[in-house]
């Protein structure tokens, strides 16, 4: 056996050698971007400045192609990894990331190993430019098809002209969702009934959306919550179809809601809370039917505070507020509480302590 086969048939050291490759090729892409942006404004005086812009351009298509790739090879390595894991393990265990914000590409692949799901369709709402999603290593590894959307028709419009559109099978709409229209979305993309996983997040009425859908049956739901409200309180902001997280506080994260609210609602429609991811953000939910040898979990015991600090400043910069800072920003807003159907500052209801 050479010592080449010896080295491919070692996954960790490919796996090492290919992230090796990814950041040298990454470090190309940049440099080759800001000499772009250094020719831009001498490229109307000079054809060959035209040409040498022209020329880096298609470098760098090459060069994000090259990166993806080896993403997307990293990530097929992990989800073998992954997928072997037992029901049991922890959700963290399982996590990579490839396209998704945190380890979510990890914990879908870990879940289905587990959950036997027939129709390989996804609906995912939030994606801004699909850049980071969890669906599109989905997408692109496990050849699924699917629905995404989101507020901005730029977004759309760029996933719409880029090569997922034709290579993959894709919809992508851009909408504002409401829990008036999100139904009306889904079936008029042909997709009704049973699917695979819907993913949700969009910063602000997720919990009302959710509640609203009707149209499809999903095998996994992926839900987003927002620890600062706390591990056992059922609350929500109140519904509004114009809700914005932006206008609603100037902290910018009053938004979404707890995950005790998302684990009743759960409930309510069928499904058991699996667990978190260690980013303290999302929330996994399997349909009760599919969960097999899956450990379920409360709120209580699948609460992880947020790692990140993305409060901002009333000047709309970031002001790095620490987990307990950003829950006073935010202790005056009114938010619905489930429990007694009434609205009522997040200070009296969420519990903190």
């Amino acid at each position: 056996m050479s010592r080449l086969f010896k080295h491919l048939t070692d996954a960790g050291h490919l796996s090492k050698s290919i992230t090796n490759l990814e950041k040298r090729l990454e470090d190309l892409k940049r440099n080759s971007e800001k000499e772009i942006e250094k020719l831009k404004e001498f490229a109307t005086k000079s054809a060959p400045t035209r040409q040498h812009l022209s020329s880096l351009r298609a470098q760098n298509e090459i060069l994000a192609g090259e990166v993806e790739s080896l993403k997307i090879l990293c990530g097929r390595i992990a989800s073998e990894n992954a997928r072997r894991l037992p029901a049991t393990a922890p959700l963290q265990q399982a996590e990579f990331q490839v396209f998704s914000q945190w380890g979510e590409d990890g914990i879908i692949q870990f879940l289905l190993a587990h959950v036997p799901v027939t129709k390989e369709i996804f609906v995912e709402f939030g994606v801004q430019d699909y850049s980071e999603s969890n669906t599109r290593f989905l997408l692109m590894n496990n050849l699924w098809s699917g629905l995404i959307m989101d507020g901005s028709e730029e977004f759309m419009k760029r996933v719409n002209q880029s090569k997922l559109a034709w290579r993959h099978s894709l919809q992508a709409k851009a909408a504002w969702i409401t829990a008036e229209n999100i139904n009306d979305l889904i079936q008029g993309s042909g997709i009704q009934g049973e699917i695979g996983i819907l993913s949700v997040d969009i910063d602000g009425v997720d919990y009302w959306v959710w509640k609203a859908i009707k149209v499809i049956q999903p095998c996994i739901v992926i839900a987003e919550y927002n620890s600062l409200f706390g591990p056992r309180a059922l609350v929500t902001p109140a519904y509004a179809p114009d809700f914005d997280r932006a206008k609603a506080h100037f902290s910018r994260v009053f938004y979404g809601s707890s995950l005790a609210a998302l684990e009743l609602l759960g409930k309510e429609k069928g499904f058991s809370l699996i667990g978190t991811n260690s980013a303290g953000n999302n929330a996994f939910f399997v349909r009760n039917d599919l969960c097999g040898a899956l450990p379920t979990q409360t709120a209580a015991s699948a609460f992880r505070a947020a790692r990140f600090r993305e409060a901002r400043l009333p000047s709309g910069q970031l002001a790095y507020s620490s987990f307990a800072d950003a829950q006073n920003l935010i202790q005056d807003c009114l938010v619905h509480d489930l429990a007694t159907g009434s609205l009522r500052p997040l200070r009296e209801v969420a519990d903190w302590r």
